[in-house]
């Protein structure tokens, strides 16, 4: 006799680093999304990366980390030791990536790495290749970015301001594309695409409402990472042409 009975199912199980704003949200939102939190550590509860041992890992499938740039490679450098998959959303280090590639390939796991998680703003990078494409051919049409963050971020320009550069840069070798940034406030976050002529100016915006947006980006990201080795961009795994059918969200 056979039983048409589903074999069972368990959230995963997730570590936060971090427990800030970003942290918090997450923590909202997992239950939600079929998750659930098992470990958080803040900067106290992981001091110099204490907190990140077996013990504590026990029964962790995947760390999310939103903590600050001197902490990420010594966190992933630890999670890594011990055999688990990390998300990174934490920006302001991405010149020692090459050193983080090297950690994460020699402990065979994998890691979902971003400037910034919102779904919309990956998508925002697609539309603004689509107008540096259009407006390339104009000289009259000088391009420029700027960002805008609460007060207490510690990083400028942002990294999705960099990375928003890097991904129209293509389209304008040879031409500086300047980068503007205001530190103020307590938004999200404020990312523009502008085009300026003496004539007019086009400009394509991202407004950041709640950091829900990157709650459910780190979500999806720690979703397909689970069971995968190797290190990718959220640009990357979003991409239609990126190896993988990403999760429904």
């Amino acid at each position: 006799m056979t039983s048409s009975a589903k074999p069972e199912t368990r959230p995963l199980r997730l570590a936060l680093l971090g427990y800030g704003k970003m942290g918090r949200a997450i923590a909202e939102l997992a239950p939600a999304r079929g998750f659930e939190v098992r470990l958080t550590l803040d900067e106290y509860s992981n001091a110099d990366g204490v907190g990140i041992n077996a013990q504590a890992f026990e029964g962790v499938d995947i760390a999310i980390d939103f903590t600050a740039p001197s902490e990420v490679v010594g966190n992933v450098r630890h999670v890594a030791a011990l055999g688990r998959n990390l998300i990174v959303g934490t920006t302001g280090w991405f010149d020692r990536l090459d050193e983080v590639r090297l950690i994460v390939e020699q402990a065979g796991v994998g890691m979902v790495y971003a400037a910034n998680f919102s779904i919309g703003v990956q998508l925002f990078y697609r539309a603004a290749r689509a107008a540096a494409e259009a407006f390339r051919g104009f000289a009259m049409y000088a391009p420029f970015i700027t960002e805008a963050h609460h007060q207490f971020k510690k990083d400028a320009p942002s990294g999705t301001a960099l990375e928003l550069k890097r991904q129209v840069a293509p389209f304008y070798t040879g031409r500086e594309i300047p980068v503007a940034s205001v530190r103020a406030g307590y938004f999200p976050g404020t990312h523009e695409l502008g085009f300026d002529s003496e004539a007019d100016t086009v400009i394509l915006r991202h407004t950041a409402r709640s950091r829900q947006g990157f709650a459910e980006g780190a979500l999806y990201a720690a979703r397909w990472v689970a069971g995968r080795k190797g290190l990718f961009s959220f640009t990357e795994i979003l991409d239609p042409g990126s190896a993988g059918v990403p999760p429904a969200l």
